[in-house]
């Protein structure tokens, strides 16, 4: 398996694991910066790991669905009739989440309202405290497999605690205070209380999205073999989504 990443240097970095039923192993990381977007150098990368492992040894090649990675997983394929090379299951869900925030303007304009909302609180320990009061202790923010999962996932925690974040903003403690005064937190007030707008499209979004987001918890489980499991559970958000579409 191949693991692409960027780190806070901005360095393009990926990692080489061995998965089997006995567990994964990591094999070594690599700093790809130079030619990580050529299909032919990422072919050869893969070529040389697969040696080192023993070709014997691999039944399968997973690595991300960029288009560079699909060239060099078909030029691996080509060479070594054997093996079979799959795009990762979660890295495509999140290509779909990403297409959704960047081309659906109901999506795009919702998911920066919510962020709006999440980044305002939690620009303060003080408000960020006076929050969970009313949310009992719970976060706003939801960390997600992916990164446009977490969006998505913290758009679902703001739809549960709705409730909370009425009762918070109506609150003493904000009325009066600082933090309502300024700009933002003006701007915050006005998409909390905007029910036929901000609301109805961060529902409108989470039934379109959900569906996915079960199947990428169901990739991520380790209580089943997901790849038995993802035909059928990708078939099955399909109708989910459509369903939830048409009832809307």
């Amino acid at each position: 398996m191949s693991d692409g990443w960027i780190d806070k240097k901005k360095r393009s970095l990926a990692n080489f694991l061995v998965n089997s039923p006995a567990g994964t192993i990591f094999l070594h990381s690599m700093d790809t910066i130079d030619f990580s977007k050529i299909a032919q150098n990422l072919f050869e990368l893969l070529d040389d790991v697969v040696d080192k492992v023993g070709e014997e040894n691999v039944v399968q090649i997973v690595t991300d669905n960029a288009s560079n990675y699909k060239e060099a997983g078909k030029l691996l394929i080509e060479k070594r009739k054997r093996l079979f090379w799959t795009p990762c299951v979660a890295h495509c869900i999140d290509l779909m989440l990403e297409d959704l925030e960047k081309k659906d303007i109901v999506h795009k304009v919702t998911i920066a309202k919510a962020r709006k909302v999440v980044s305002y609180v939690y620009s303060w320990d003080t408000v960020v405290n006076w929050m969970k009061q009313f949310t009992k202790g719970k976060e706003l923010i939801r960390p997600g497999l992916t990164r446009f999962a977490t969006a998505y996932l913290t758009m679902r925690r703001l739809s549960e605690q709705k409730g909370a974040l009425y009762n918070f903003f109506t609150s003493d403690k904000w009325k009066g205070s600082v933090y309502e005064g300024r700009k933002k937190g003006k701007q915050v007030y006005e998409i909390v209380f905007d029910n036929q707008g901000f609301w109805e499209n961060l529902d409108i979004c989470l039934k379109v999205v959900s569906p996915l987001i079960k199947v990428l918890r169901m990739v991520d489980s380790d209580d089943k073999p997901a790849m038995g499991f993802l035909y059928k559970a990708m078939d099955l958000a399909k109708e989910e989504i459509k369903k939830n579409v048409d009832n809307n």
